[in-house]
């Protein structure tokens, strides 16, 4: 069984006995399955419950003192619950947000798991945190990253496609500009278009709980239903608020459907929660109906920024790299969770899927259809392009650039 399976079976065992248990039966319980891990048990089950290696090592020896007097009464005394060393969050209500801002330039993400895993070694990010005041040791940092969501992996793990050599630099570029915007109390959004899917009772991998025997039947094969066509999901995430919302599209994913979508969460979320904005800044993938070489695009966000008053600032993610794009690893990777195992037999259907998508972090999700045509094809002249309001950044211009709301004459 690999490493990372058992460490999240002894935390899920821990979590569902940690009520129960006193501080004697917590060490003892967690010597037991050090014993059985075997070589290096000791490190998983303090990497799995947070308990610190020494106790762990005291509970080993009681156990071992126990088996050669199986008689002899218990005599130590117990501590009040609550006594005792208190967890390192509590002590240090900042330690969490401090090592997230150190990881959160350099994470990414599986777009169909919550997981997110890091790049960073737990020993480099103990340093840093120390290094700013947080008193904390590596396998400290590896309980938190854990509970965060987080997975250690070997760099060979983590390359995606040809890199280019401002890859990394682009990114710190995102996170600052980002920080700036918030800052400001500004907008910060990441936009993208979900997976294409078929509409219609096909299956949807995953399960859900039936009567047994009575599984839900859906089609041997999945050709598309004519008649139902497909639902085209644009995500919009707000990075600040942990919100999201979904246009599903029934047409074709353009330009002018990814701006739509933008402009229905900006009236149907934005607003509310930005009253007195005057900017706003959109991170997006390098490709698709938002991609940085489609003309389209700049000449629909010029349309959008004087519709909404707004100053649009856009960053795109280097090629190959779409997964690092928050809408995809904290509002994509939720919905299609929460709709595994259950046919998607309606546009309604999906869009209600959408909606109830929750999480304990308490993300929020609206959807809703999105049914006009949007034409495919349309050539967009260099007069256009020059007509338009925009100001390439200094650091790669082609990936981030403003375009200003332009005064009507």
């Amino acid at each position: 069984m690999r490493e990372a399976t058992i460490i999240a079976r002894l935390r899920a065992k821990f979590s569902a006995l940690d009520v129960v248990l006193d501080e004697r039966s917590r060490r003892q319980w967690a010597a037991a399955e050090a014993l059985e891990y075997g070589y290096g048990g000791v490190t998983a089950v303090a990497t799995a419950t947070g308990l610190a290696r020494d106790t762990i090592a005291a509970g080993i020896q009681e156990l071992h003192y126990r088996q050669l007097h199986p008689d002899e009464p218990v005599t130590e005394r117990l501590r009040k619950k609550g006594a005792g060393r208190k967890l390192l969050t509590e002590s240090d209500p900042t330690l969490v947000a401090a090592l997230e801002a150190l990881v959160e330039p350099l994470t990414r993400g599986d777009p169909e798991s919550p997981l997110r895993w890091t790049c960073k070694s737990t020993r480099r990010l103990a340093a840093e945190l120390t290094s700013q005041g947080h008193r904390i040791g590596y396998r400290s940092v590896a309980w938190l990253l854990h509970e965060a969501g987080y997975s250690l992996q070997a760099n060979r793990k983590t390359r995606e496609g040809n890199q280019h050599p401002d890859r990394n630099a682009q990114f710190e570029f995102i996170n600052t500009q980002a920080t700036r915007f918030q800052k400001r109390g500004q907008p910060v959004i990441s936009v993208d278009t979900k997976k294409k899917e078929l509409v219609g009772d096909f299956k949807n991998p995953g399960r859900e709980w039936h009567p047994e025997g009575e599984p839900e039947k859906v089609r041997v094969h999945d050709f598309k239903d004519e008649e139902l066509g497909k639902a085209i999901p644009y995500g919009v995430y707000d990075v600040t608020n942990n919100q999201g919302w979904v246009s599903v599209g029934i047409d074709h994913d353009t330009a002018y459907f990814a701006t739509a979508s933008i402009r229905r969460w900006w009236e149907e979320m934005g607003t509310a929660r930005f009253p007195r904005a005057k900017e706003l800044f959109i991170t997006a993938d390098g490709g698709g109906s938002n991609s940085f070489r489609t003309r389209l695009w700049k000449v629909a966000l010029q349309k959008l920024a004087n519709e909404v008053g707004l100053k649009l600032t856009v960053s795109h993610f280097p090629p190959g790299t779409s997964k690092w794009n928050k809408v995809e690893h904290r509002l994509f990777s939720f919905i299609t969770h929460n709709w595994r195992g259950k046919p998607l037999v309606s546009i309604q259907v999906i869009v209600n899927l959408i909606a109830a998508t929750r999480t304990s972090t308490g993300l929020i999700v609206k959807a809703a259809i999105d049914d006009r045509k949007y034409e495919v094809g349309i050539e967009v002249t260099d007069e256009q392009m020059s007509k338009l309001n925009i100001e390439p950044a200094s650091f790669h211009g082609e990936w981030n650039y403003t375009i200003k709301p332009k005064l009507k004459s």
